[in-house]
């Protein structure tokens, strides 16, 4: 299994929280590229009913865009005076 940031962004629109299941067929309606897709099957069958809440519990190390942005109120920084 190889994740990239690239390959687990497409999950950003995924319909969570759903199962391993669910995911596929996401993806296979969505036509997201079939490494991501091999990767999904690739998950652990414990149990057909277990649900994954959000990316992060998919692939824990990945960076979303919140990760990328401040929030101006957050840091004093009004970004339309740059």
């Amino acid at each position: 299994m190889i994740w990239t940031v690239e390959l687990a962004a497409y999950l950003d629109e995924a319909p969570f929280p759903a199962t391993k299941d669910e995911l596929l067929e996401w993806a296979e309606r969505e036509g997201v590229p079939q490494q991501l897709i091999s990767n999904l099957e690739e998950l652990e069958d414990e149990e057909v009913d277990i649900a994954y809440e959000s990316v992060e519990d998919i692939w824990p190390d990945y960076i979303g865009k919140e990760d990328f942005f401040h929030n101006e109120d957050e840091d004093g920084f009004d970004y339309d005076d740059v």
